[in-house]
């Protein structure tokens, strides 16, 4: 059963199923993995319990984390715990974006401008999911920049708690009032200002309201 667990785990951190998405239903794992219907059952119930994927009645299994860290954050962001996430998200972005800012490549700026067009257009949709997916795509594309291959890691596991932050920001409706332009905070990574950028990420982090 330990190779299936580890299978269904790599197939996760790999991408295969995106966190939200369903896995395969269980005949069709039996068959792709060549184990009997009970491993596969067991398997997944491990990474359930490692918080990793979510059964969900009626409509199947879904990954709720890239890994085990990743499934123990989600587990924790409750409504009561979001000034927490924002904490976190602070000490990390803060960083993030300083170290950005002294790194930063031509392809890194470009990730950047890319991610930064598209969290205005979803804005623009008017609807809260597509804005709070693409404002974390801009957040994940800063942290990419710093160049620290133990920091993504690391961001990549708050990922849950990163959207929920921004989905509590934002609120179910996107109002113009609590809009917030980022465009100063990629400016100054462009510009190669670490203060600068580590003042702009802490700025919209400094009210609940602000994403």
């Amino acid at each position: 059963m330990r190779q299936t667990i580890e299978r269904l785990r790599a197939e996760v951190a790999a991408g295969t199923w995106p966190v939200g998405s369903r896995i395969p239903t269980e005949p069709r794992l039996v068959e792709a993995y060549g184990v009997g219907r009970n491993t596969v059952r067991e398997a997944v119930r491990a990474l359930v319990h490692a918080g990793v994927l979510e059964c969900r009645q009626g409509s199947g299994t879904y990954v709720v984390g890239t890994d085990e860290l990743a499934g123990a954050v989600a587990q924790r962001v409750t409504d009561d715990r979001l000034g927490e996430a924002v904490e976190v998200r602070r000490a990390l972005e803060i960083e993030a974006a300083r170290l950005a800012a002294i790194r930063r490549t031509e392809a890194d700026l470009a990730a950047l401008d890319g991610a930064l067009a598209a969290r205005a257009a979803a804005w623009r949709t008017g609807r809260a999911d597509v804005f709070v997916e693409a404002d974390a795509a801009l957040h994940t594309a800063v942290v990419t920049a710093a160049h620290n291959a133990m920091f993504a890691e690391l961001y990549a596991s708050f990922g849950a708690a990163l959207r929920a932050s921004v989905a509590a920001a934002v609120g179910p409706d996107l109002r113009p009032d609590r809009y917030v332009d980022h465009d100063r905070l990629v400016a100054a990574i462009r510009a190669q200002d670490p203060t600068r950028a580590a003042e702009e990420a802490a700025r919209f982090l400094n009210h609940p309201s602000r994403n």
